[in-house]
């Protein structure tokens, strides 16, 4: 499949993708991407469905999860599991990039450290492993929550 980034590439390339890929560029998984690729964030499956809802009234959100499924196992969108009851999607960045969640309001930041790709370095050094993906996310406070909580 061809590689591309989501967040920067037209529609109609991702349409081009998914046909790359095997399949069909439907209006509903066109729009479930769409949705992912502007989200600015980790959505999850139900707040992907909220959004569609308002340009597609019929969707059913099973419906989205499938697409969901399918478009994590092409590798166009990545699935984060920070907690047992929620999954989390976001377009296939660029770069690695490691997660902060707050305890709090559930918000989730983006950060990147070298801390990481250090790790990863040097477990397959030591362990003569090869390492495909690390990821890494910490939980605690946001400001806001802090604030709350001292």
């Amino acid at each position: 499949m061809p590689s591309f980034n989501m967040d920067t590439e037209p529609p109609i390339k991702i349409c081009q993708a998914l046909r790359a890929a095997g399949l069909r560029a439907t209006g509903k998984r066109a729009l479930i991407l769409e949705i992912i690729r502007k989200g600015q964030g980790h959505l999850d499956a139900r707040e992907i469905h909220r959004r569609a809802l308002t340009k597609t009234p019929s969707l059913n959100l099973s419906t989205v999860y499938r697409n969901l499924q399918k478009l994590t196992e092409l590798g166009l969108i990545e699935e984060f599991h920070f907690d047992e009851d929620h999954h989390h999607y976001e377009a296939k960045p660029i770069t690695e990039h490691h997660h902060l969640i707050c305890l709090g309001c559930g918000r989730i930041v983006e950060f990147d450290y070298n801390l990481a790709r250090y790790v990863t370095k040097n477990v397959t050094g030591a362990a003569n492993f090869l390492v495909i993906k690390s990821e890494v996310y910490m939980t605690g406070y946001c400001p806001d929550c802090r604030k709350q909580i001292e």
